[in-house]
């Protein structure tokens, strides 16, 4: 018997792939997409993973900040960069998470994002299958 137990279930219904659109079944997202670089006026999924993945990371830190003891300020910021690359077996990504933690001891700071890593669910959906750096900045 398993014991995980589906917390939540995103459900979106995407139109036209890259210059289509994408909706929620419960509304809260409803965007217009656009390839990178082009002409459009919508997001790209690489945008989409960026947000998605450095919220999630950030949620991970501050899980990981209240098991030691520490608040996290509330200028701590992420920014994230996801690439869109191309080589001899086709189409990958490559992502960096930059970690700011204003006033936070240095190796404190190293710690939670070291857990936010190990424990994120993206982080741990993109190991191995992505070049991927998180960095302290």
């Amino acid at each position: 018997m398993s014991d995980i137990k589906t917390l939540y279930t995103a459900n979106v219904h995407v139109t036209g792939g890259r210059d289509g659109s994408a909706r929620s079944s419960d509304s809260r997202l409803d965007l217009k997409l656009s390839t990178p670089g082009g002409p459009g006026q919508g997001t790209n999924p690489e945008q989409l993973f960026a947000a998605g993945w450095s919220a999630c990371f950030e949620g991970a830190m501050a899980i990981a900040a209240r098991q030691k003891g520490v608040t996290l300020p509330s200028d701590t910021a992420i920014d994230a960069e996801v690439e869109l690359r191309q080589g001899a077996d086709g189409f990958s990504l490559a992502a960096r998470l930059n970690v700011s933690i204003p006033g936070v001891e240095l190796d404190v700071a190293r710690q939670l994002i070291e857990t936010a890593h190990r424990t994120c669910p993206y982080s741990k959906a993109i190991k191995g299958n992505i070049d991927a750096v998180v960095a302290l900045v």
